[in-house]
């Protein structure tokens, strides 16, 4: 019997968050009510308070598969790539980053749009969260230790060498400053990019956003992060 019950709470969960990623796809994470997935399932609402306490851990389960999600996917781009192959594992990362935005909108939304009023993300959502950032970061170190020197300088700006040493800790990365700007930097302009296409900004602009995006990702590499 125990099997049979944990299989139907699995049905049931699973159910649950389908609903709920329905729901925030076509109203928003703000807007995400236990009630009215209780009312599509034909149950009461109590009675999906066995399942999860709250809205807030149905999104907190929601983010970390998100998170989880797009982790695994930048992680098996990066592995299909040989080490050594620096340009490569900048493309391929990058591309699997918008591949997985536009397969999982809502998703990309969830974790990367507007923050959900009230909502505080547990710190179980942390390393989730750093997986695809870790990605990044391994390679940058690669590509440091390859010898490749980004192409800018670092401003004078106060405080900024403290913000960057800060990071060097809370990280654990041996980075230097003029990396640490320029990684920064390729990552939010892809992230830029991709936002600015899902959220429909260049539809007038564009009529293959992927050229663009690809453009910019060779653009990145070369002339900032300096990969030869």
């Amino acid at each position: 019997m125990t099997g049979i019950r944990a299989k139907a709470r699995l049905e049931t969960t699973t159910e649950i968050k389908h609903l709920a990623r329905e729901q925030i796809a076509s109203k928003g994470a703000a807007n995400l009510s236990l009630r009215e997935i209780a009312r599509e399932m034909g149950v009461a609402s109590s009675a999906l308070y066995r399942y999860f306490a709250s809205r807030d851990q149905l999104l907190t389960e929601l983010i970390i598969e998100s998170y989880d999600d797009i982790g695994n996917t930048v992680e098996r781009a990066d592995a299909k790539c040989s080490r050594e192959d620096l340009a490569g594992r900048w493309r391929a990362v990058s591309q699997s980053l918008r591949t997985w935005a536009i397969a999982n909108p809502s998703d990309y939304g969830l974790i990367f749009g507007t923050p959900v009023p009230g909502y505080e993300a547990p710190a179980d959502t942390i390393a989730p969260a750093l997986r695809y950032t870790n990605v990044l970061l391994r390679l940058l170190a690669d590509v440091q230790g390859a010898g490749c020197k980004p192409l800018i300088t670092v401003p004078t700006t106060k405080g900024v060498s403290k913000e960057y040493k800060r990071a060097r800790a809370n990280l654990g990365i041996n980075l230097t400053d003029e990396m640490i700007l320029a990684g920064l930097a390729a990552w939010a302009a892809l992230f830029g990019a991709i936002s600015f296409e899902l959220f429909g900004h260049v539809d007038t602009v564009f009529t293959d956003p992927e050229a663009h995006f690809r453009a910019l990702t060779e653009m990145l590499g070369t002339q900032m992060l300096g990969m030869k």
